[in-house]
């Protein structure tokens, strides 16, 4: 179409833009022609381009209100109220003018023409208001620059926060808590279950000023630490052990990432170096593989296994939207997703910005990986891998080294003065099933050729020149007229031998004898296609060359038993050749041996021309033919006994594992897409992140963007920046959260404006810098700061010494729980009921069972048949209790995605199929129900009460333990009385069955 001086695929140059926002309002009847239709219309058509929330005003026009259509741009108002020819909208939809068409892609139907066509005659009604917003985005207090306030006092920087709060509304702390209430939480918070009787004396006794600054040292330092919060982490990135979704499978190495998470936590690695590690350690971090698990973070959320059979596009977009929204939810406390379909409605995210996200993911696939665990071990790997190489391809100037004479020498001096000897046969018959010719040479080869099919057979038969037979040999040669010389007929010259067949047809016998194959080896074995693939009975397998094509090569195959041929008879070969198509071989010869051990010394011809000779007459090509096959042999000998690589399942382009999923070879191209739909592509979007924060790069410049590795370590950076705001918030407030229960802005994934404003914004900030650059990102010593603080040691009772007179007088009165109800500025501690984790580890505990292994593949605790489909069916009932595993640590036990665990579930462990910042603290009868009538609790109840009967004789005795155990204090004498008679009347299991349902035991003051 030709073009005129003005931009034809907008209006551009209708209008200027106006800041506002958008709020719908209804009074006028005509208001529903509008809503109805037109403004649906517009939202589709429309306003992805010229809109103040999509940021896209192109050609400065906006149709999102009433002020921008007619305020309109360089041409003028966009309408004119009841004038179809004034009004430039109308004209630009009808196409009447070929440099002033909208949209540009495709021209609205008829009736919807009509209805923009009516609304216009109509007189345009458009009942949208606007409201100015700030022009400056980062105004909201999340995206403004770190502050670093005055500390407002002396003594604990925590604490002088919250006391000027509480002072501004007349309030007061609470008195801290008595020693055994602070041992208790302080395990609950930081080990995941109770302390012991012991550990709670040893501690209460210890009148040292320095024994509860000693104590948070001593379980920040367990390994128990380390998968206490490494819980709250996986709740946050939404991990399980399964895909979730339709086809609901198990990822078997998906643990490895859990135990990551532990090791990290507990060697306290800084928050920067967190993230880097999760995201890009290939680039950051090249000499440390066992870093590699930490890429287990992009590929925690569920997945959708049919995306290959139904919509792969769609599938795509989906699965990096997942990857997109954890990414920014857990680092930043974002909630980027919200931009899929337009820009977000209420914070600065554009649609462009969330693309540019999901850009950064374009080049991965899902699957299980593969790296070694130390570098040490990486290193030795790919010393042995290179040397293989070089023996390969004959590089001389490798293997003739000085550092590998010893390794040559001492291989020659022990291989057999005794060579086996070959006879090669002279067959009578040789057929082709494909059609092709063979044509016996000179030196007893057969040279293939004429037609080259799909799939070949070859049947060779001929007398033996022995009588006895023990192996066959077959070689392969290249020749002229092969492909790159062969020994193969494929276009690269390679070859597939399937399978091998042997028969012997006895003189004077009736029927052939199948004679069995031991074992197989080649002097050369492709990667994956092996000798021993041409016995397995798979003919999707095989033994292959490449790439070491143009050279001849070998293969025997040694017979399971060794057969007297005194009497005559013929041996009948077949090489079948049937994956992958045309992969045919193109000369062979056949030769047969009485010797013993043939398999084992396949040696290549120039190498037994060389061992032949004295050293200083072996010419360069034979010494290097010598070397590059006993360095292969060594270096392969070398790599069996290395530690075998661990997987984990996780994303990545490279380190393939075999249940990996195809990987792009570059990034895909990721477009914006018009209201979301996959189907409406609009532009291409390359990788960034947010561009609110303008003193950071909202868009990366990677000098080559198809190495997708690059992408995801400019997000690292990006996220782990020191002037990022929104990190350091995310993770302190986070970490704060799961200390008091409630974080200082209790909306921990979203600090944009549909979330929470935080109560202390100062101490937020202030803790933010304080973590970023006095601690350096230390978790451990945020920890030790906030658990220090007298705002964490608080007492959660409202009044702990008020007597009943001085509560009713005060009920009359303002007081704490009236100005403050919800205890957000923190006048006293939450109380909390504990996670299903810390109840199920904690019940372990106080039975004696708890099995403190570290690490490993996850615990079934479930019993597993195959489903109708990929999902199997999942019974947490018939779980045996009594099983190895049934007492690990909460975990390491597997979390089905889609199947969740009953008792779990009603304990309010979270759904994993979505991301779980908080957990719910719900109170049901169905919880109630579960705690009391759970095969764990029954099981529990009963071990609690061996161990206490073990333990102790008498009744009372057992009583007094078993409170003890599990209330950490020793029963009144009221407690005691009524306790015994309970016991001798319904059995202490009974009793104990009582004690873990009690709420003393199930909460946390």
């Amino acid at each position: 179409m030709q073009r005129g001086p003005y931009p034809s695929a907008t209006i551009a140059a209708i209008g200027i833009a106006v800041s506002c926002a958008i709020t719908v309002t209804s009074k006028a009847a005509d208001d529903n022609f509008f809503q109805d239709k037109v403004e649906p219309l517009l939202q589709e058509k429309c306003l992805t381009c010229h809109s103040h929330s999509d940021r896209q005003m192109e050609g400065g026009l906006t149709l999102d209100s009433r002020a921008g259509w007619a305020t309109g741009g360089d041409r003028g108002p966009a309408i004119v109220p009841g004038d179809l020819v004034a009004s430039l909208l109308i004209q630009a939809i009808r196409y009447e003018d070929p440099d002033l068409q909208m949209p540009p892609e495709e021209k609205l139907s008829d009736e919807e023409i009509a209805i923009l066509v009516q609304w216009v005659q109509d007189g345009a009604n458009d009942p949208r208001t606007i409201t100015p917003l700030s022009h400056q985005p980062t105004d909201w207090w999340s995206l403004k620059k770190l502050s670093v306030p005055d500390v407002p006092g002396e003594g604990h920087p925590i604490d002088a926060f919250i006391d000027r709060e509480l002072a501004n509304k007349n309030l007061r702390a609470n008195q801290s808590a008595d020693r055994v209430t602070l041992i208790r939480r302080l395990y609950i918070d930081l080990h995941g279950f109770l302390p012991t009787p012991e550990e709670v004396r040893t501690f209460v006794d210890d009148s040292n000023p320095t024994a509860y600054a000693s104590l948070i040292d001593r379980l920040l330092a367990s390994p128990r630490y380390g998968e206490r919060w490494a819980r709250h982490w996986l709740d946050v990135v939404h991990f399980a052990d399964t895909h979730g979704c339709e086809h609901d499978d198990k990822r078997d190495y998906a643990w490895r990432y859990r135990d990551y998470v532990i090791d990290r936590l507990n060697a306290d690695v800084t928050w920067g170096q967190f993230i880097r590690e999760q995201l890009a350690p290939d680039v950051f971090y090249p000499e440390s593989p066992q870093h590699m698990a930490g890429l287990g973070f992009v590929a925690a959320g569920p997945l959708e296994l049919s995306r290959a059979q139904t919509a792969p596009v769609s599938f795509d977009y989906l699965d990096r939207d997942d990857m997109v929204t954890q990414t920014m939810a857990a680092f930043t406390s974002t909630t980027a997703n919200c931009a899929r379909c337009h820009s977000h409605k209420f914070d600065p995210i554009s649609q462009e910005d969330y693309y540019a996200l999901q850009a950064v993911f374009a080049g991965i696939g899902k699957g299980d990986i593969e790296f070694d665990s130390s570098a040490e071990v990486m290193q030795r790997r790919q010393d042995l891998e290179r040397l293989v190489s070089a023996a390969d391809a004959l590089n001389a100037d490798v293997l003739l080294q000085p550092k590998y004479e010893n390794l040559v020498r001492q291989w020659t001096a022990d291989q057999p003065s005794r060579r086996i000897t070959w006879q090669t046969l002279s067959p009578d018959v040789f057929v082709s099933t494909g059609g092709a010719t063979l044509t016996k040479q000179e030196d007893g080869s057969i040279l293939a050729s004429g037609a080259l099919p799909d799939q070949e057979n070859y049947t060779v038969t001929s007398e033996i020149p022995l009588e006895r037979l023990s192996a066959l040999r077959l070689e392969v040669f290249p020749d002229e007229s092969l492909p790159k010389n062969g020994p193969g007929r494929a276009e690269n010259g390679n070859l597939h031998l399937s399978e091998v067949a042997l028969q012997w047809f006895s003189k004077g016998g009736d029927a052939p004898t199948a004679l069995a194959i031991r074992q197989a080896s080649a002097d050369f074995n492709q990667e994956g296609w092996t000798a021993g693939q041409a016995i397995d009975g798979d003919q999707r397998s095989g033994w292959a060359i490449f790439p070491n094509v143009g050279h001849s090569h070998h293969i025997v195959f040694e017979l399971e038993t060794p057969i007297d041929v005194t009497h005559g008879g013929s041996l009948a070969v077949t090489l079948k050749q049937l994956n992958p198509p045309k992969h045919i071989i193109g000369r062979f010869r056949l030769s047969v041996t009485d010797a013993e051990g043939a398999s084992a010394q396949t040696l290549p011809a120039d190498v037994i021309a060389g061992l032949e000779k004295p050293s200083e007459r072996r010419t360069r090509l034979e010494a290097t033919a010598i070397a590059a096959f006993a360095l292969r042999e060594y270096a392969q000998q070398q790599l069996v006994v290395l530690p075998p690589k661990e997987i984990v399942y996780a994303v990545s382009s490279s380190w393939s594992h075999a249940k990996k999923l195809p990987s792009p070879q570059q990034p895909k191209v990721v477009h914006l897409l018009r209201r979301g739909a996959f189907d409406k592509p609009v532009r291409e979007v390359g990788p960034g992140a947010l561009s609110a924060i303008d003193w950071l790069p909202g868009r990366f410049e990677i000098p080559n963007p198809n190495q997708e590795s690059q992408r995801r370590a400019a997000l690292a950076d990006w996220l782990s920046n020191h002037d990022n705001p929104l990190t350091w918030r995310s993770i302190v407030n986070r970490v704060w959260h799961y200390h008091f229960g409630r974080g200082l802005c209790d909306t921990p994934n979203d600090f944009g404006r549909m979330g929470s404003e935080p109560t202390h914004p100062e101490l937020l900030d202030w803790l933010a810098v304080w973590f970023r650059d006095e601690a350096d990102g230390s978790l451990k010593q945020l920890h030790r700061l906030i658990l220090t603080s007298q705002t964490w040691q608080q007492s959660s009772r409202i009044r702990p010494n008020a007597t009943a007179a001085v509560l009713a007088k005060e009920a009359a009165n303002p007081n704490h729980r009236t100005l403050d109800e919800e205890n957000r500025l923190l006048w006293r501690m939450h109380r909390q009921r504990m996670d299903a984790d810390v109840f199920r580890d904690s019940v372990l505990r106080v039975t004696g069972r708890l099995d403190l292994t570290t690490g490993g593949p996850g615990i079934e605790q479930f019993t597993k048949e195959k489903g109708p489909q990929t999902t199997p069916e999942i019974d947490y009932s018939a779980y045996d209790w009594q099983s190895p595993g049934a007492s690990r640590r909460s975990i390491y036990r597997v979390v089905w995605r889609g199947i969740p665990d009953p008792f779990m579930e009603a304990l309010d462990f979270p759904d994993l199929g979505l991301l779980a910042p908080k957990r719910g603290h719900s109170v049901s009868a169905l919880q109630s129900l579960s705690v009391f009538n759970n095969d764990f609790v029954l099981h529990s109840s009963q071990w609690f009460a061996r161990r206490v009967a073990q333990e102790h004789d008498e009744v009372e005795a057992q009583v007094s333990r078993a409170v003890a155990l599990a209330w950490l204090r020793t029963p009144s004498a009221r407690e005691q009385i009524a306790f015994t008679d309970y016991t001798r009347k319904y059995g202490l299991a009974a009793f104990c069955r009582t004690l873990l349902n009690s709420n003393e035991f199930l909460f946390v003051d």
